[in-house]
C-alpha cells in the first residue's frame, strides 16, 4: 500500500518560522517534522510515498530527493497553487494507484506515536479515520465514533480527527480537479455509512503554532533522556 503526506500548506500560523522554510521542514527533536512521518511509515512497511507541495516546495524536494536516503521511494506532486486536502489528493491519484485502491494519508503538520501497522481497511466502507481525544485547543472535536466503529458527523462524545486515514480511490470518483477540502467529502461518505474509525489513545499533536512546535521539541528531548 502507498501513503501520501500532505505537505502543501503555507503554514501561516507558524510565521515567522515559515517565511523562508516550508512547515514540514521545521525541526523538532533534531529532525524535520516530515522525516518523523517518513520514518514511522517505513517502520510500518510503507515504502512508496507520495508528497504534495506548494509553498517553498523546491526546498522539500532538495531535502528529501527520491527518498533513497530514508529507505523509501518518494514521488512528488507539485501544486502551482495550494489545492487544499482533497484537491491535493485528487491531483495525486495517478501516483497513488495502489493495491485494491487503498492508500494511507497523513497530514504533514501533526505528530503522533501511533503504530501505523494498526491501519487496516474496513470490511465495508471507503474510509478509515484515526480519531483521538480532544486537545485543549479543540475541545469540541470533529466527529463521533459509534459502537459499531462507524464515524458520524453528529453524536455525543465527539473526538478529534488526527489527520491520519486510509482512503479508497473510489471516494473521489466524479470529483473535478481543483481546490477542495477533504472534510465535506468525508461527511458525504459518513451520511452513506461508508466511514469507519480507530480511536488512538496515545500521543498526538497538531503542530500548528510555534508554541506547539517548541512543546513537541521538549517532549522529544525528554523521551531521549528517559
Amino acid at each position: 500500500m502507498k501513503a501520501m503526506i500532505l505537505a502543501a500548506g503555507k503554514g501561516e500560523r507558524m510565521r515567522p518560522l515559515t517565511l523562508h522554510t516550508p512547515k514540514p521542514l521545521l525541526r523538532a527533536g533534531g529532525e524535520p517534522l516530515i522525516v518523523h512521518h517518513i520514518r514511522k511509515l517505513r517502520a510500518a512497511g510503507f515504502r512508496e510515498l507520495v508528497i504534495n507541495h506548494a509553498w517553498l516546495g523546491e526546498q522539500l524536494e532538495q531535502a528529501l530527493g527520491n527518498g533513497e536516503a530514508l529507505g523509501v521511494s518518494i514521488s512528488w506532486s507539485p501544486e502551482g497553487v495550494p489545492l487544499e486536502t482533497a484537491g491535493g489528493i485528487i491531483q495525486a491519484l495517478p501516483l497513488l494507484d495502489a493495491d485494491e485502491g487503498w492508500f494511507a494519508v497523513i497530514n504533514g503538520d501533526i505528530w503522533h506515536d501511533l503504530d501505523l501497522r494498526q491501519l487496516r481497511p474496513p470490511r465495508q466502507g471507503r474510509a478509515m479515520l484515526v480519531l483521538t481525544d480532544n486537545p485543549p485547543h479543540h475541545p469540541e472535536g470533529d466527529f463521533a465514533l459509534d459502537a459499531n466503529g462507524q464515524v458520524r458527523d453528529t453524536g455525543s462524545d465527539r473526538l478529534t480527527f488526527t489527520g491520519i486515514s486510509l482512503l479508497h480511490t473510489s471516494l473521489f470518483e466524479g470529483l473535478r480537479p481543483g481546490a477542495r477540502r477533504l472534510a465535506p467529502v468525508l461527511r458525504e461518505a459518513m451520511a452513506r455509512g461508508e466511514v469507519y474509525g480507530l480511536h488512538h489513545r496515545g500521543h498526538w499533536m497538531d503542530i500548528g503554532t510555534p508554541e506547539r512546535l517548541a512543546e513537541l521539541d521538549r517532549l522529544l528531548a525528554q523521551s531521549r533522556q528517559a
